[in-house]
């Protein structure tokens, strides 16, 4: 009964008996139906863009390059050479990978995002707006043969391929080889690099063929890179960040204390000393580390960053 009240539900996710065991808890496939949506066709994607640019230009974000590796940081892409419309134009030729954030806030896409989330609510049975802190539809166009590096993320993840095929590399959490807890706590204190791909680790990854129609999700910190095949990909990430930050703070206090040379316990080894590091990160470090990340997003505008990281010269105009 309850199957075929949620197959009546759906528009674009296609019901499975995976969603209630396993999400957040192991990446699992799925199918969806908005491969011929005209919302994802490159022309309306182009208009996001540069509405984007125009209203909220910290949403939006390229990098190119015909050699991004597999280990490279995310803040090691080096300059930008020109705008992202052009990096849109030249999509097929010049190894860029954009990402549009917050898409949802334009009424169109905000009406497709918003319906994959009350399907991905019935379908794994979790009310998301009481357990959510911020919610975003984030969508990927990638040029040919590009390599999206090994990062872990914040999010809890449902990814849709919508143009374009792809093949994505995802790890265990909970495989200390993988993903030391080292790694983990210097992720979520000091560094969205944290996580460093160890190439003799690779058969430890489970690979998905990312196909349009199909997706796959991935549960907060699981490690993956992404290899796209010889096309031009449109993928769009459904997904949110949790509202209670406990078990990040947690990881934040402990990447302190080792830096003082104390071995800390991990989380939910203690709820008393897991109480108190909430706490304390909670009311101290937190507020210091927003005051930072603020002066150093106001330093970047004097400098004349956009918010995608084109920084026109003397000689080059700001827009196309």
């Amino acid at each position: 009964m309850q199957a075929s009240i949620e197959q009546a539900a759906a528009q674009f996710i296609q019901p499975s008996d995976d969603f209630r065991p396993n999400f957040n808890r192991v990446p699992f496939q799925f199918l969806h139906n908005l491969v011929d949506h005209p919302l994802f066709t490159l022309p309306r994607l182009l208009e996001l863009a540069k509405a984007t640019r125009d209203q909220r230009p910290r949403d939006l974000y390229y990098d190119a390059g015909p050699e991004i590796r597999v280990d490279q940081r995310w803040d090691a892409m080096g300059p930008k050479s020109f705008p992202v419309e052009e990096a849109l134009h030249r999509i097929e030729n010049c190894g860029a990978w954009v990402t549009l954030h917050q898409a949802q806030k334009d009424p169109e896409y905000g009406a497709v995002f918003h319906e994959c989330m009350r399907e991905f609510e019935r379908l794994t049975g979790v009310d998301f707006r009481q357990v959510m802190r911020v919610e975003d539809a984030l969508i990927f166009i990638t040029s040919p043969r590009r390599v999206t590096p090994y990062h872990i993320d914040r999010e809890c993840n449902f990814l849709l391929q919508i143009r374009g095929e792809k093949s994505l590399h995802v790890f265990d959490r909970n495989d200390p080889d993988v993903l030391p807890v080292a790694e983990i706590e210097r992720f979520w204190a000091v560094d969205n690099n944290a996580a460093i791909y160890k190439p003799q680790l690779q058969n430890r990854a489970t690979t998905y063929r990312l196909v349009p129609g199909n997706g796959v999700h991935i549960p907060v910190n699981n490690p993956h890179w992404v290899q796209n095949d010889d096309n031009v990909s449109i993928s769009l990430s459904v997904n949110f960040t949790w509202k209670d930050w406990e078990r990040a703070n947690i990881h934040r206090a402990n990447f302190l204390l080792r830096k003082l040379g104390i071995s800390p316990r991990p989380p939910k080894q203690s709820a008393a000393v897991d109480s108190v590091k909430n706490a304390v990160v909670a009311t101290a470090y937190m507020p210091a580390f927003y005051m930072a990340r603020g002066a150093s997003r106001f330093l970047r505008r004097l400098k004349g960053d956009r918010g995608d990281g084109f920084r026109p010269s003397k000689n080059k105009p700001a827009t196309t």
